[in-house]
């Protein structure tokens, strides 16, 4: 682990307590001769980067990790995922343990764990509109009271070159195109599977589907996901990102999910803590309701 010089908190103003740990981190790490900076985050914002940092400490819930990977994963910022909410798969240190989970990083024993993220790019009329990227999910769906929505989806190596493969037609309330992380979020209540959070492979979930045999699909990460939605629908079309960004969706819009560039570097939310997330938190295979993520 290199020299820490300069630490980012984004601290989720909405969590209890956050403001107050927030505080308490910037005294500790001030006392280690590493300059801070803090972002105080409502849910909303678009914090732009002052300069280079070499770690971030998201101070909430599994959304405010979302967040921060978001902004920072590009720029190859490791996150530190302090959990303030009430689930906290994702951000798996327990406030009381930061200390002991960030000096066993700076020596270099907490896992580093490389999570996929994926890019979102909308087009419509053969010009890209819209462009984001999600650490857990892109969810097309649609608006009002006629919900059912019609699109083709298709994958391709690589955009331009070769011919796309047809993965199918389908008619449902939405689609959710998730990440390895992202699969035990949204796309797990709407049936999907459960993926390992460092494989690298991509789901493909429809929602509430009108024929039974539309069932979620697995697809490697170096495919382009290409959906495109049919010229006759019924409702409005919405596209969020990790549940926090929204873009309006027309007819004949195509989007493109592809592996982005940059995975998220999540500190001490390793294979093991995944697994022991799934017993604790989702019960899975019977494990306790009650347990605690994130020692090192």
């Amino acid at each position: 682990m290199g020299e820490i010089k300069r630490a980012l908190l984004i601290v989720n103003i909405l969590k209890e307590n956050s403001r107050s740990l927030g505080k308490t981190i910037e005294t500790e790490l001030r006392r280690r001769d590493i300059k801070t900076h803090s972002f105080f985050f409502d849910g909303q914002g678009d914090f732009k980067p002052d300069g280079e940092y070499d770690c971030c400490f998201s101070l909430g819930g599994d959304g405010t990790v979302l967040y921060a990977a978001r902004t920072l994963a590009p720029l190859g910022v490791p996150i530190f995922p302090v959990n303030l909410g009430s689930l906290g798969f994702i951000a798996a240190v327990h406030p009381e343990a930061w200390v002991q989970v960030f000096e066993a990083w700076l020596r270099g024993e907490a896992a580093l764990s490389r999570r996929l993220m994926l890019e979102v790019r909308v087009e419509r009329q053969g010009k890209t509109i819209a462009r984001d990227t999600c650490l857990n999910d892109a969810v097309i769906s649609a608006l009002g009271i006629a919900k059912l929505l019609s699109m083709g989806v298709e994958s391709v190596s690589e955009p331009g070159k070769g011919d796309p493969i047809r993965l199918g037609h389908y008619r449902s309330d939405g689609l959710i195109v998730a990440t390895p992380t992202g699969s035990t979020a949204y796309s797990v209540a709407a049936g999907g599977p459960i993926l390992d959070p460092e494989l690298a492979a991509v789901i493909i979930n429809p929602l509430c589907p009108f024929t039974l045999s539309n069932r979620p699909m697995v697809v490697p990460a170096h495919e382009t996901v290409i959906v495109e939605l049919e010229s006759e629908q019924r409702s409005g079309i919405l596209l969020t990102v990790d549940g926090q960004v929204t873009e309006s969706l027309e007819p004949r819009d195509r989007i493109f999910i592809r592996r982005a560039p940059r995975d998220a570097l999540l500190i001490a939310s390793d294979r093991e803590g995944f697994y022991r997330a799934l017993r604790t938190k989702l019960n899975w295979s019977g494990g306790s309701l009650t347990g605690e993520v994130g020692h090192a």
